[in-house]
């Protein structure tokens, strides 16, 4: 994100005829320029106030309507002084009128005059704009630094303008838009420039810093999100893949929640925008919350330039419908409306970039996964092979929509399964599953995680020391006996439970965001409400195992045996 920097800024005066002006350290007698159409030289002071913002040493520069060339010149010859180039984009009149083959000449010598590298693009701007996307594709470094659209007056044609440059503006790039206050037309006429920046702005909120003020002439802008190219051509074989930024590929995060989970979905929701900075589109698969709970969420989460909350009803038909919000990711490939998802259940922590995640390649694999740490292999209710737990899933949805009815298959055959969907994701997938690092599902930190295991000693525990993702395990209300389990100490549980995660490392960070929610504001008495609800469970908890003693102490006096085992204590 963007520090708040002020600067101070000469005003951007309205457009005049002017005498020519000293632009730079040239012989200004060098140049070949028309007096009379000077119409750049009054912004001389106010551009050079914002040289400091630019990054690159070397800056590249974009200019949408260079006319003879004059704020070219002062740019190539002020603000690239150690290196750098420009491009120049205008049509001189497709050479089709003396006065455009004159400003053509003109404009080549003066560019060649200051001895810098420079590109004329002869053409109209939606050409030669789509060119460069194309080449920027190829380029070691892609984007511009400053980028200066003074082109068509037309509202729509400044409007497409403004799209195409923005895709080719880096990130931090200053991006200037003249004629905002232009007078020959009226402001809101289609025949003006205004209405189609204004259309620009409105569509990008929030990617950018205005630097400039409502009646300057000028807009000038700070771009403050990652460049996106998002032109692809016929051939992509030379693509460097590594850039997914550039070529606008959307994170698609999927949550499938209920009432019960909506307030950990946003902490979750929340860790994932402080840490992610590219472009994400969060789907919330809705399982019954009420319109309060959604405002929740929506309301607690951090300001993101590029990300997108989506919530989609539940399928009235499937797995979830039938057995309840556990099993929702067998409804995943009919509900989500994308090919590749990161599924993320609800009590999870993100502590890292997903961006790093969402890149692993699975090679042909349907699905990727971290190894469960209480059962690296299996349990007894499984078949012993490698076995993962379902809580992060990087999926591959149209790879696994061709098999939707091995799928159904069996998840029938696992209704009773200890694990439920988890045991039934295992059986379907074994064999077939690309294993992650378990610094992207940490499981059973501070507790069954760290007790002595054969399966667990081939595991490289040393991944979850600052996992990227944390994951926490267990029930979140556990009952009397699994509190007073000598053999499991501390019990695994949920920070939100009575009894929070005693021992967890990361217990007091997952707080730390959920103070930053509206849930712990007290707004609409959500947080005393959840502090209610851990009371009850307690108690709950504590009446339970009472009633659960009294049946097995009277069941023992009177000598009747149970075809059930004994609960543990």
């Amino acid at each position: 994100m963007w520090a708040d920097k002020t600067l101070e800024l000469k005003p951007w005066g309205q457009r005049v005829h002017t005498l020519p002006s000293q632009l730079s350290v040239m012989d200004p007698s060098i140049l070949q320029l028309t007096a009379t159409q000077d119409w750049f030289s009054h912004n001389v002071d106010s551009w050079k106030s914002l040289f400091p913002l630019v990054r690159s040493k070397q800056p590249r520069v974009l200019e949408i309507g260079s006319w003879e060339g004059r704020s070219a010149v002062f740019l190539l010859t002020t603000l690239c002084t150690n290196g750098g180039e420009i491009v120049c984009v205008d049509h001189f009149d497709l050479f089709r009128t003396d006065a455009g083959k004159e400003r053509f000449s003109r404009i080549q010598h003066n560019l060649k005059s200051t001895g810098k590298h420079f590109r004329i693009l002869s053409e109209f701007s939606f050409p030669a704009l789509a060119k460069l996307l194309e080449e920027e594709i190829d380029a070691r470094d892609p984007g511009f630094d400053w980028i200066y659209v003074d082109g068509s007056h037309e509202a729509d044609d400044t409007f497409l303008d403004s799209e195409l440059v923005w895709r080719l503006a880096k990130e931090g790039a200053i991006v200037i838009f003249d004629d905002y206050h232009w007078d020959k037309e009226p402001e809101d006429s289609i025949h003006h420039p205004k209405r189609g920046i204004d259309a620009f702005l409105a569509l990008h909120q929030g990617q950018y810093q205005r630097l400039s003020a409502e009646d300057n002439y000028q807009v000038v802008l700070r771009k403050t999100s990652p460049m996106r190219i998002g032109f692809l051509t016929s051939d992509m074989s030379h693509v460097d893949r590594t850039l997914p930024d550039a070529f606008s590929y959307s994170i698609n995060i999927v949550l499938t929640i209920d009432a019960e989970y909506a307030m950990p979905a946003t902490i979750a929701i929340r860790s994932i925008l402080e840490h992610t900075s590219s472009r994400i589109t969060i789907y919330i698969i809705d399982y019954g919350l009420s319109n309060y709970d959604r405002e929740l969420i929506k309301g607690s989460l951090p300001l993101h330039n590029d990300s997108t909350l989506v919530f989609l009803p539940s399928p009235s038909t499937g797995f979830a419908a039938e057995m309840g919000v556990t099993w929702a990711k067998f409804d995943l490939p009919q509900v989500v409306p994308v090919e590749r998802v990161l599924y993320l259940d609800a009590d999870v922590l993100v502590r890292h970039d997903l961006k790093d995640l969402w890149e692993i390649d699975l090679g042909g694999m349907p699905i990727g996964a971290v190894v469960d740490i209480g059962h690296p292999m299996g349990h007894s209710g499984t078949k012993r092979a490698p076995y993962f737990n379902a809580g992060v899933l990087l999926m591959d949805l149209a790879k696994i929509r061709s098999f939707v009815k091995q799928l159904l298959a069996v998840g029938n055959a696992h209704t009773h399964s200890k694990y439920k969907d988890q045991d039934a994701l295992n059986s379907l997938f074994e064999g077939n599953w690309v294993p992650l690092s378990l610094s992207w599902n940490a499981q059973g930190l501070g507790t069954y995680a760290r007790y002595p295991s054969s399966e667990r000693a081939n595991l490289n525990l040393a991944e979850m020391d600052n996992p990227h993702l944390v994951h926490f395990t267990g029930p979140v209300n556990p009952t009397l006996g699994q509190v007073l389990n000598p053999y499991v100490q501390p019990p695994t549980s949920k920070p939100w439970g009575y009894i929070g995660s005693p021992g967890h490392p990361y217990q007091h960070e997952w707080w730390t965001v959920m103070e930053r929610t509206k849930w712990s504001s007290g707004e609409g008495s959500s947080f005393d409400s959840f502090e209610m609800r851990r009371k009850e469970a307690r108690s709950k908890a504590a009446s339970d195992g009472l009633a659960e003693f009294e049946r097995l102490a009277e069941t023992h006096v009177n000598g009747q045996r149970e075809n059930t085992p004994l609960a543990p204590v």
